[in-house]
């Protein structure tokens, strides 16, 4: 991934039982030759039986990696809470301060310029303490893809074309702009950019197609490009310390409406084995941290569940066919029209069930402390969702080492 290695949390147990053969002794254990004089601290037949040799200890149960934490400060790895640029507010702060919220994203627009964007990811890394987030730092992310896409702008940071527009570009001359665009973010307190999108439109129907190909937000429109130009984007914010997601599994490029606006956004072609399940594929080989799930219905992957709460797409698709054990969070699940069918618990809870590990809620910050309450409710009657939210805090927590 650039130059960092992925960290693994790994814990090796290794017992040895050597101890037995030293007390014996290795002559002991070989025939004598007959007339040989008995070797000093070896058996003789008028000699009595050595004692045994104790037994070997049991092995030591391997520490657990997050042990000290509450359920709690568990679950407040799981959440990603929205922060209005222009005016945040209080419920934003009180996610972190209170309810343990160890992520946050920059949402709306700004032309402030770095420095008060700097300011205002301050106040939320100074709530960072021993009992909030137990001192864990927190992933602070926001929407940089470029064109109609970009949260943050003004002194500082520069104007990132569209997607489409840098899939002109060389992908080495790409990777050296994003390189750049990085480092912005990184000035500003950012380290998380949710982007770049990797579905795969078609070309015929890019201007049918609301949420990617209206909005010139896919890199071409055929899997090389899209993949080698949405990793060159990756491959350059990654060296200037920003960690990518790539976006929306398994792609939004053939739906006719928008999920932010509308329900019951349906994709009834892309099925397991897609083109544009094999350009997400691509990312994940390259060593993406997170993957982004879309939010709608594939009537021929999973006709009853959007993506983001599929067990078929996150467990099946993600985890054992692309074998992909960063990261999974879900696009926005707070306001999306998309998601209003279930409750912000059911929304949070369906998550991590499908084997999800972090929860969106970047629109409408105001759900968050119910969708906290229920995983913690959850996990405290349910011991197999419980380990749910453990196996996901540490790949939470794994990624969080990258930054470090």
């Amino acid at each position: 991934m650039g130059s960092r290695a992925r960290t693994t949390w790994v814990v090796v147990a290794v017992v040895t039982t050597v101890a037995a053969l030293v007390a014996v002794g290795w002559y002991a254990l070989r025939p004598a030759s007959p007339g040989s004089a008995p070797t000093p601290g070896a058996s003789s037949p008028d000699a009595p039986p050595s004692p045994s040799a104790p037994a070997p200890s049991p092995s030591t149960p391997p520490p657990d990696p997050l042990a000290g934490w509450t359920l709690e400060q568990k679950v407040g790895q799981l959440l990603m809470v929205g922060v209005d640029v222009g005016a945040p507010q209080q419920v934003s702060y009180d996610a972190v301060s209170q309810l343990h919220v160890g992520n946050v994203f920059l949402a709306g627009r700004s032309q402030a310029g770095t420095g008060p964007t700097a300011d205002l990811v301050a106040g939320f890394t100074a709530l960072v303490s021993a009992d909030s987030t137990r001192g864990t730092p927190l992933f602070v992310a926001t929407d940089q893809e470029g064109g109609f896409v970009q949260v943050l702008r003004g002194p500082g940071f520069s104007d990132v074309p569209t997607a489409l527009d840098q899939s002109r570009l060389d992908p080495a001359a790409l990777q050296q702009d994003a390189t750049t665009w990085g480092s912005e973010l990184a000035a500003a307190g950012v380290n998380l950019n949710l982007a770049p999108v990797m579905d795969l439109v078609p070309e015929a129907s890019a201007g049918q197609n609301p949420p990617i190909g209206y909005f010139r937000r896919s890199y071409g429109f055929t899997p090389d490009v899209v993949a080698s130009h949405a990793n060159a984007f990756s491959a350059g914010m990654e060296a200037a310390g920003v960690d990518v997601t790539i976006k929306h599994f398994p792609g939004l490029g053939r739906v006719t409406a928008n999920t932010d606006t509308t329900t019951g956004v349906t994709d009834s072609v892309t099925t397991r084995d897609d083109a544009s399940v094999q350009v997400f594929a691509s990312g994940i080989e390259a060593g993406a941290a997170f993957v982004m799930t879309s939010t709608a219905v594939y009537t021929q992957i999973d006709p009853d569940l959007p993506a983001a709460f599929s067990p078929v797409v996150v467990d099946g698709m993600l985890r054992r066919d692309l074998g992909f054990d960063g990261v999974v969070v879900t696009d926005d699940v707070s306001a999306a029209a998309q998601v209003q069918p279930w409750s912000p618990a059911d929304r949070a809870v369906l998550t991590i069930e499908a084997g999800g590990d972090m929860v969106l809620a970047s629109a409408d910050p105001s759900v968050v402390p119910e969708m906290a309450t229920a995983l913690v409710e959850r996990a405290a009657q349910d011991d197999a969702f419980a380990a749910k939210v453990d196996a996901a805090v540490l790949r939470v927590l794994a990624a969080k080492e990258r930054l470090r």
